[in-house]
């Protein structure tokens, strides 16, 4: 297990990494996990390191405390009220975003608790999300004046443009079923069953190949952002490189032969 970035005697992120998997905590607890400056660089700093790390076959993102993560942290942006202080914040947080979906790795958001703001747009960010049923969402920053525009561009990737609108201009909180039928998360179960709900997506994503992983999440993303015939060409060029790989190769061969691959990695 390690401390990254400590603050005032407290890390603000603690990673462990157990077979395969990085797990990597938001550690404010008394202010709701909220992601201050210093928070996104050490977010955008561990994150580049797992990314380097081919030991790392899937990243699980949670929070200490009673809360996922409650967004960006008001009493900071308030006490560093400038222009300039406020493009840099949200250049850092529109940079960790994107990170997240350039990691070759899979990143899970394990959410147990309020997930509000730019927690909400964590959520919606990571690739996949595990929510206990007692866990909320919200974007809210309308309630104090400010429209939540960065959370609003992971939001309207995720789930119908009605919905995430409503949320937007609303405020108001969905519970996890609702986030479920939405699509923000993929899998709600009781508090006590998440993290056990967690393990089985990781150990499923960790038996399979890293090198079709790598490549079908570059892809999956990128054609998101193309035309039909475009996104088309890209997926074909990138399954026909992905075959010519020596895991693919592995897959096929263990796959006739009734056995379990033996993956080559990256």
């Amino acid at each position: 297990m390690s401390a990254v970035m400590k603050t005032e005697g407290e890390p603000m992120l603690v990673r462990r990494d157990e077979g395969g998997v990085a797990y990597v905590t938001l550690n404010r607890p008394a202010q709701f996990n909220s992601l201050s400056k210093a928070m996104l660089e050490a977010l955008l700093a561990e994150f580049d390191a797992i990314a380097r790390d081919t030991s790392v076959r899937v990243v699980v993102i949670a929070g200490e405390g009673r809360a996922f993560c409650a967004g960006h942290d008001l009493k900071e942006m308030r006490a560093n009220h400038t222009l300039a202080f406020q493009q840099e914040l949200f250049r850092l947080c529109g940079k960790f975003m994107v990170k997240l979906t350039e990691m070759p790795q899979p990143v899970i958001a394990r959410v147990h608790g309020i997930a509000t703001a730019a927690g909400c747009q964590l959520v919606s960010m990571c690739d996949l999300a595990v929510a206990a049923d007692v866990a909320r969402f919200a974007v809210s920053g309308i309630n104090v004046g400010l429209f939540c525009a960065t959370p609003s561009v992971g939001l309207a990737r995720n789930m119908g443009r009605k919905q995430a609108f409503e949320m937007l201009v609303t405020g108001d909180f969905i519970d996890a079923a609702e986030a479920q039928r939405r699509g923000l998360v993929n899998r709600v179960v009781p508090l006590e069953e998440l993290d056990a709900e967690v393990a089985r997506l990781t150990t499923a994503i960790c038996a399979k190949s890293p090198v079709a992983l790598q490549m079908g999440k570059q892809m999956f993303y990128r054609q998101l952002e193309m035309g039909l015939e475009a996104a088309y060409q890209m997926a074909a060029e990138t399954m026909a490189c992905n075959m010519m790989t020596e895991d693919a190769a592995e897959g096929i061969d263990a796959f006739i032969g009734k056995r379990k691959p033996e993956w080559k990695g990256c």
